[in-house]
């Protein structure tokens, strides 16, 4: 009976060291979801800021995307105008550790509404 003296503290320890791994496993997928959905939409407002002025050109909608980009905590990786449809790529890292190990992508595209402009966003 002595040897089993103390068993159930290493039992119970070892319980709370699970639980709170498994705490920390889901704490990490919830940051990992909740920044994928940031990053679709800050690449959703880049767009449509974009495509707002893509009368100007594909530079002025380019940096009008970057910008808002930035102000979403994102960065704009890749840009394309064609005619006044735009389709923008972001990259948003998650804070802390999780920020090493990659990074949420996200690809929007944004026109104008109606029939006409809708034939040539392809949708």
């Amino acid at each position: 009976m002595t040897g089993e003296r103390g068993s159930a503290t290493v039992l119970v320890l070892a319980m709370a060291a699970l639980l709170a791994l498994v705490a920390v496993l889901l704490s990490a997928l919830g940051a990992v979801a909740v920044t994928r959905h940031r990053a679709a939409s800050t690449a959703d407002l880049a767009a449509l800021a974009a495509a707002d002025v893509a009368v100007r050109g594909a530079d002025v909608a380019c940096a009008a995307a970057a910008r808002a980009a930035v102000r979403g905590a994102a960065e704009l990786q890749d840009c394309r105008v064609d005619g006044d449809v735009v389709e923008v790529v972001v990259v948003q890292r998650p804070g802390g550790v999780l920020g090493r190990l990659g990074a949420a992508r996200a690809v929007a595209r944004a026109g104008p509404g109606g029939s006409e402009g809708e034939a040539r966003a392809g949708v």
